[in-house]
């Protein structure tokens, strides 16, 4: 089994002069969520190299025990600061994607002509796809083979505008993920603030926030052992 894991590039929190980048935890449930299902794991990211972290994302309140794991595995660390280029990597080579979130995705993987390709190749060749908390904004540009937003009819959650609202950045993000869904035509729903919630489409999967990650990768497997 081979699993693709995408992360972004950016790393400026829209004019705030702060950082951003992948939410630690969003990118090691499901790492070592796969590692230790034993598959294949393969980390690409628009520019390659090292993915920008969200500094917030390792502070104290939001660790957890596969975030310190990850902290204490130094191949897991080399593989991250060495992703391949987005550009290089081909849907053809993989039984399925995952997105972490962070607030990074939303400028430039939800533009990047790279990554909306990928998708729909996975989507079209009837593989699944993962994404998690603000990574299901990237779907936003994404077709299905007959031209229609992939996202159109299909039930779908995603970082909702209350999380955006308490994190305070409603006005910084380029658009709002609940929103853009629904937009698109997808079925949106939601748990409470911060719970996990999980929702399955055929093969598309979508997680709510950080703390869905895990659960969102466990039910990717269990869709690929069927």
């Amino acid at each position: 089994m081979k699993i693709l894991m995408v992360l972004t590039s950016h790393d400026k929190l829209g004019n705030t002069g702060r950082k951003t980048g992948f939410w630690l935890e969003e990118f090691a449930a499901p790492y070592f969520t796969f590692k230790d299902a034993g598959a294949e794991i393969v980390l690409a990211s628009p520019k390659g190299g090292q993915p920008p972290l969200d500094p917030k994302s390792n502070e104290p309140n939001f660790q957890t025990e596969l975030t310190h794991r990850f902290e204490a595995d130094r191949a897991a660390q080399a593989e991250l600061g060495s992703t391949r280029p987005l550009a290089s990597v081909s849907a053809d080579d993989f039984d399925t994607v995952f997105y972490p979130g962070g607030h990074g995705p939303m400028w430039d993987l939800a533009e990047d002509r790279n990554s909306i390709k990928l998708i729909e190749t996975f989507f079209a060749t009837g593989k699944p796809l993962a994404l998690v908390c603000h990574a299901p904004g990237v779907l936003r540009h994404a077709k299905t083979p007959d031209g229609k937003p992939l996202v159109e009819g299909r039930k779908v959650t995603g970082f909702t505008n209350t999380e955006e609202e308490a994190v305070g950045l409603t006005k910084v993000v380029p658009f709002l993920v609940e929103d853009e869904l629904k937009a698109e035509g997808g079925i949106f729903s939601k748990a409470d603030d911060w719970q996990p919630y999980v929702l399955t489409d055929g093969q598309l999967i979508t997680g709510q926030n950080p703390a869905s990650s895990g659960l969102a990768a466990k039910i990717l497997m269990r869709v690929l052992n069927r």
